[in-house]
C-alpha cells in the first residue's frame, strides 16, 4: 500500500517564554469588575427589554410565526394521540402518587398548559411521570399513613380507613410538595444554576430510573394481587414491602389476579402489534384507552367489585377543582423531598430535550426549562396537581405521529379537559389492576436499561460502577435518598480518578516537535538530560503530594533524602566551624583546620546521564490550581534547584497563570521566564542554557559545592 503524502511545514522563530509571549502580544490587564458586571446587567434599553419578554416568554417569539400550512395536521394528529395516552396513564399514575385517580388528569392539563407558554422544548410531553409519581407517593404514604385514619366501625365490629379523610390529606401533602418543588426550580432557573443536570450523568440517570421502576413496580404489586400490605418507609423499605408481600400472597384475590393477567397479556401483544406495523400504521393503535374501556365496560357489566372483590377506580368528580394555597406548615416536612423531586424531574427533561433538540436542530435553553417546570409544578401545587416532568414514552409518540411544536402539548391538555369535564365520570368502575398493568408494561423500557451494563462494561468500567452503585444505592435507600447517594458516589468518582492519574515521561517524535509518553511508543527519542513529566490531572489539594512522589519516581531523585543529607552535612559543618572557633578562643591564636575534621560524602566524579540536568513540568492537563498545588510548583522548584536542577514549565493555560500570578508564585528571582507556551520551546531553551555541572559557581549554596549523581566510584566532596 502506498505511504500516504503527508505536507511539511516549517517555522523559524526565536524560543518564546510566557513573558516574551505577553510582550509581543501585547497582553490586556483590563478586566470588567463586579460592579460593573452587575451595572451593565442592569442597564435596561427597548431591545434589551424585549429580549427578555421574549426569553422568559417563548410562546410569544414563536407562535405569532406559527406555520398552519406545514405545521397545524401534524400537531393535531400528534395532540389527540398524547392527549388519548394522557388519560390513562395520568390515572395510573395518581395511584403512584397515592392520590385519587382523578387528580392524575389534573396533573396532565394544568402543568402542560403552563409548559406550553413557558417551554422550549417542541418535542417532549409533559405530565405525569412514574418515577416522580412513585418519589412523591412516598412522600403522602410517610405523611398521611393509613394508621392516622382508622375509624370504628360498629357494623363489623373492626378498625377501617377513613378514606375519605386520608385522601383528602393526602392530596394536600402532594400538592405541598409539589408547590415546595416548582419554588426551587424556578429559583434555581432565576440564579441561572441550569448546569445542576452536569452533575447528573446518563449512566447515573439511566442506573436512577431503573432502580424508582423497581420501586414503581412493587408499589402496584398490591393493586396486581389484591392485598393490603403495611406501608414501610425509610431505607431498605422496599425489601421489607417484597417480604410482606410475599407473606400476604396465600390472601391473593384470585379476581384481581385473573383481571391483571389478562390485562397485562393484551397489552404487550398489542404493543407489540404496534411495533411490528410501525411503519404501516399512520397512528399508534392507542392500546392503553382500548384496554380502559373494555376494562371499564367489562367491570361495570360483570360488577366485579361486588361479586370478585375486585378494587376500582371509584368516585371520579366531573369538573376542575378551585386554587387552593397549598399548607405552609408542611414545607418544613417535605423540603427535602422537594429538592430531589426538582433535581430529578429538570434532568429527565433536560436530557430528552436535548435529545430532540440536537436531532431537529433547534436550542433547547436549559435556564428557561427549569423555570417553565416550575411554573408548571408550582401553578399545578395551586391547582392540587402533584409533580410532573417529562415522559419518553409519550414523547415518542408526540414526536412520531407528526408533533413540531408545542402546540401538540396544548391540545393534549384540551382532550384532558374534555375529558375531564364530561367522560371521567364515566370510568369509575374501572379497575385498579388494570391501571397498574398498563404502569408494569409501560416500565418494559425502562427494564431494558439492564442492557447498558454489558456496554458499559466493554466502553467504560467506571461508567459501568456508577450505573450498578446508582441503581443498588436507588432501592435500598430509596429514591430520594438514593439520588443524593447516587450524586455523592458519582462525584467521590471523579475525585478518585483525580486522585491517580496517569503519570508519563514524554519523549520526542523524531524530527517533530510533538512530545508523547514513553510507555506508549516504541520509536520515541528521549531527550538527553531533560525529563519532561506529565500527569494526566489537574494538580490540587488531594493529589499535589503523590504529584511529587510520581516525579521522584520518574526522575530517580530521591529530593527527600538528598535534602536531608545536605541538611545533616550543613549541620555538622556549622558544628565543625563552631569548635574550631571556641579551639581558637582558647589557644589565642587563628583557627587551624584539621583534614580530619572536615565532613565528607560520598559521590561520583562524572555525573550519570541518565539523570535528569533539568525537569520540564508539561502543565496542559491542568486547568486549574489550587494553592496547595502552587505551593507545590515553588517547593519543586526551589528543592531541585538546591542540586541545579532547573525546573521549568509548560503548556500553562491562561487560568493556570492567573493562579499563580494570584498565588505569589513569582517574584524578583522566579519570573515568566521560568513558563514556555510548548514544551518544545522549553526543551530548547534547557538545551541552550548551560549545564550547572560546567560552572559550580551557579551552584554553591552557603559556600558549599554539591553534586548530584549516582554512586560510581567513591570520591571526597568536601566544604572550604
Amino acid at each position: 500500500m502506498e505511504e500516504r503524502r503527508r505536507p511539511g511545514y516549517s517555522v523559524h522563530r526565536e524560543i518564546l517564554d510566557e513573558g516574551a509571549v505577553d510582550e509581543i502580544a501585547k497582553k490586556s490587564d483590563s478586566k470588567t469588575s463586579l460592579s460593573e458586571k452587575f451595572k451593565k446587567s442592569m442597564r435596561c434599553s427597548g431591545p434589551r427589554l424585549k429580549s427578555c419578554l421574549l426569553r422568559s416568554v417563548p410562546v410569544l417569539s414563536w407562535l405569532p410565526r406559527y406555520s398552519l400550512r406545514d405545521n397545524a395536521l401534524g400537531d393535531l394528529i400528534s395532540g389527540i394521540s398524547v392527549g388519548i395516552m394522557q388519560l390513562p396513564q395520568g390515572m395510573a399514575y395518581a395511584l403512584l402518587a397515592s392520590v385519587p385517580a382523578v387528580f392524575g388528569l389534573y396533573s396532565s392539563f394544568y402543568p402542560v398548559l403552563v409548559y406550553f407558554i413557558f417551554g422550549t422544548s417542541k418535542h417532549i410531553s409533559t405530565g405525569t411521570f412514574a418515577v416522580l409519581s412513585v418519589m412523591v407517593g412516598g412522600v403522602t404514604e410517610r405523611l398521611a399513613p393509613d394508621s392516622n385514619f382508622m375509624t370504628w366501625d360498629n357494623v363489623t365490629n373492626a378498625s377501617i380507613v377513613n378514606i375519605v379523610s386520608r385522601d383528602a390529606e393526602r392530596v394536600k401533602v402532594a400538592a405541598a410538595v409539589t408547590f415546595l418543588s416548582g419554588l426551587f426550580q424556578i429559583l434555581l432557573g432565576l440564579v441561572k444554576f441550569g448546569f445542576v443536570v452536569t452533575y447528573l450523568s446518563e449512566p447515573l440517570v439511566r442506573g436512577y430510573t431503573t432502580g424508582a421502576a423497581i420501586h414503581v413496580i412493587v408499589s402496584q404489586l398490591k393493586y396486581t394481587f389484591g392485598i393490603s400490605p403495611v406501608r414501610h418507609s425509610g431505607p431498605l423499605s422496599l425489601i421489607y414491602t417484597v417480604l410482606e408481600i410475599c407473606y400476604l400472597l396465600p390472601k391473593t384475590n384470585i379476581g384481581t389476579l385473573v383481571v391483571s393477567i389478562v390485562a397485562i397479556i393484551g397489552l404487550i401483544l398489542v404493543k407489540e402489534l404496534n411495533s411490528y406495523l410501525s411503519k404501516r400504521l399512520p397512528v399508534p393503535i392507542p392500546v392503553e384507552l382500548f384496554g380502559i374501556v373494555i376494562a371499564t365496560v367489562i367491570s361495570w357489566q360483570v360488577n366485579l367489585a361486588d361479586k370478585y372483590g375486585v378494587d376500582v377506580v371509584g368516585l371520579i368528580p366531573s369538573g376542575l377543582q378551585p386554587p387552593v394555597l397549598p399548607a405552609a406548615s408542611l414545607f418544613g416536612q417535605v423540603i427535602g423531598d422537594a429538592f430531589a423531586l426538582a433535581v430529578v424531574g429538570y434532568g429527565i427533561a433536560i436530557s430528552l430535550g436535548r435529545t430532540f433538540a440536537l436531532k431537529y436542530g433547534y436550542k433547547v435553553d436549559s435556564n428557561q426549562e427549569l423555570i417553565a417546570l416550575g411554573l408548571s409544578n408550582s401553578i399545578g401545587g395551586v391547582f392540587q396537581c402533584f409533580a410532573i416532568s417529562c415522559s419518553m414514552s409519550r414523547s415518542m409518540v408526540q414526536e412520531s405521529t407528526g408533533g413540531k411544536t408545542q402546540v401538540a402539548g396544548a391540545l393534549s391538555a384540551i382532550i384532558i379537559l374534555f375529558i375531564t369535564l364530561w367522560i371521567g365520570t364515566l370510568f369509575e368502575d374501572l379497575p385498579k389492576a388494570v391501571l397498574a398493568a398498563i404502569i408494569f408494561v409501560n416500565l418494559q423500557g425502562m427494564m431494558k436499561q439492564f442492557m447498558d451494563i454489558p456496554l458499559l462494561w466493554r466502553s467504560n468500567k467506571v461508567d459501568m460502577l456508577i450505573w450498578v452503585a446508582t441503581f443498588i444505592l436507588t432501592l435500598l435507600l430509596n429514591p430520594d435518598l438514593g439520588l443524593a447517594a447516587a450524586i455523592g458516589f458519582s462525584m467521590l468518582t471523579v475525585i478518585f480518578r483525580t486522585q491517580l492519574p496517569k503519570y508519563s515521561k514524554l519523549g520526542q517524535v523524531p524530527d517533530t516537535d510533538i512530545y508523547r509518553p514513553l510507555e506508549d511508543y516504541d520509536e520515541l527519542k528521549q531527550v538527553s538530560g531533560i525529563l519532561i513529566f506529565r500527569s494526566s490531572a489537574t494538580l490540587y489539594f488531594a493529589n499535589a503530594e503523590m504529584y511529587q512522589d510520581a516525579l521522584a519516581e520518574k526522575s530517580g531523585i530521591d529530593i527527600t533524602k538528598l535534602l536531608s543529607t545536605k541538611k545533616k552535612l550543613e549541620a555538622k559543618r556549622k558544628r565543625h566551624e563552631k569548635k574550631n572557633a571556641k579551639k581558637a578562643a582558647k589557644e589565642g591564636g587563628p583557627e587551624r583546620e584539621e583534614q580530619n575534621d572536615i565532613a565528607i560524602i560520598e559521590m561520583d566524579a562524572e555525573p550519570d546521564p541518565s539523570l535528569p540536568r533539568a525537569i520540564i513540568l508539561d502543565l496542559s492537563p491542568v486547568n486549574f490550581l489550587d494553592t496547595v498545588g502552587v505551593k507545590t510548583l515553588r517547593s519543586i522548584r526551589r528543592d531541585y534547584g538546591e542540586f541545579c536542577i532547573e525546573v521549568v514549565l509548560a503548556g500553562c493555560s491562561s487560568g493556570v497563570m492567573d493562579n499563580l500570578q494570584t498565588a505569589g508564585f513569582f517574584n524578583d528571582k522566579v519570573t515568566k521566564s521560568c513558563l514556555f507556551s510548548t514544551i518544545h520551546d522549553a526543551v530548547l531553551h534547557c538545551q541552550s542554557a548551560k549545564k550547572h555541572s560546567q560552572d559550580k559557581k551557579h551552584c554553591s549554596k552557603t559556600e558549599s559545592h554539591w553534586s548530584l549523581v549516582p554512586p560510581r566510584g567513591p570520591q571526597e566532596i568536601q566544604y572550604i
